[in-house]
């Protein structure tokens, strides 16, 4: 089986690979707006089953995003406890009312209202995450940078960001191909080693890795130079597609749903649901 890319363009036949790139661009910044803004669990869990259905017309495999997945839960959970840590008692003060399900020392109690606050916290990033990486892995990085264009982004800042999605997938190459080198000198890289002996062998790794990367980028850059890249105010993309129908859906879908949730979440004057009250 072959191994798949992290962070890459993953090639597919479906409705989100046939929308445009800036339709894509343009939903997901919506709909991160609409997750960031609320705080009402109705409104999260709808958007979270929202982000499941986009995911599951997608085509994409959970496979081929969870390690990027797994990296999100980790920052997810830290950043719940540092929250905790630093304001345990958060969630009472929001919501008006304190139930204590548990005492732990001092300061440090689990409360009803801070679980609660901590779901709410949670709900909102698994809603924008997957619907972010299916940005990234059903949109061509040619096309990614027409978007940003589209939206009014220099195209200078555009096709960065584009080169390096595209040689996201050539430096993890590079990394497979210099780690098996290494290996094959007698260098353990592998579970059977130490857990800090395989650290320390990875340094072994770093610098023909970076290495790589500078003759890459010297190499692009001169082309680009060499082409007069950045001359002229604008340019014209090959990949730039017209708009169709179903893009047309999508963004009217993306303006429904930024609207109710505006709608719902400041109904009562408030953005944080309360069911407490």
């Amino acid at each position: 089986m072959a191994k798949v890319a992290i962070m890459s363009y993953i090639r597919r036949k479906s409705v989100v690979h046939e929308l445009t790139g800036t339709t894509k661009l343009v939903f997901f910044l919506l709909w991160s707006v609409a997750a960031m803004v609320t705080y009402d669990t109705r409104v999260l869990l709808c958007m979270l089953a929202g982000s499941f259905v986009i995911f599951k017309i997608s085509k994409v495999r959970f496979r081929e995003v969870r390690f990027v997945l797994g990296l999100a839960a980790v920052f997810l959970l830290m950043n719940n406890l540092f929250v905790y840590l630093f304001s345990p008692e958060y969630g009472v003060g929001l919501y008006g009312s304190r139930t204590v399900l548990l005492t732990i020392a001092g300061p440090y109690t689990i409360t009803l209202e801070q679980l609660f606050y901590h779901f709410n916290m949670t709900m909102k990033v698994i809603c924008v995450v997957p619907v972010a990486l299916l940005f990234i892995a059903c949109t061509d990085p040619s096309e990614f940078a027409a978007s940003l264009a589209g939206i009014g982004v220099s195209y200078r800042i555009g096709y960065s960001v584009s080169l390096a999605l595209r040689y996201i997938p050539d430096v993890q190459r590079d990394f497979t191909n210099i780690s098996q080198a290494q290996q094959a000198r007698g260098v353990e890289l592998s579970g059977k080693d130490k857990f800090w002996t395989r650290i320390k062998n990875s340094a072994a790794i770093l610098l023909p890795l970076v290495l790589s990367s500078l003759n890459r980028i010297e190499t692009v850059s001169n082309a680009m130079e060499l082409r007069g890249f950045g001359k002229k105010p604008k340019r014209t993309w090959y990949v730039q597609r017209k708009f169709q129908k179903k893009d047309w859906i999508a963004m009217g879908l993306a303006v429904a749903i930024i609207a109710l949730d505006l709608l719902i979440t400041f109904w009562d004057g408030s953005r944080y649901y309360n069911p407490f009250i």
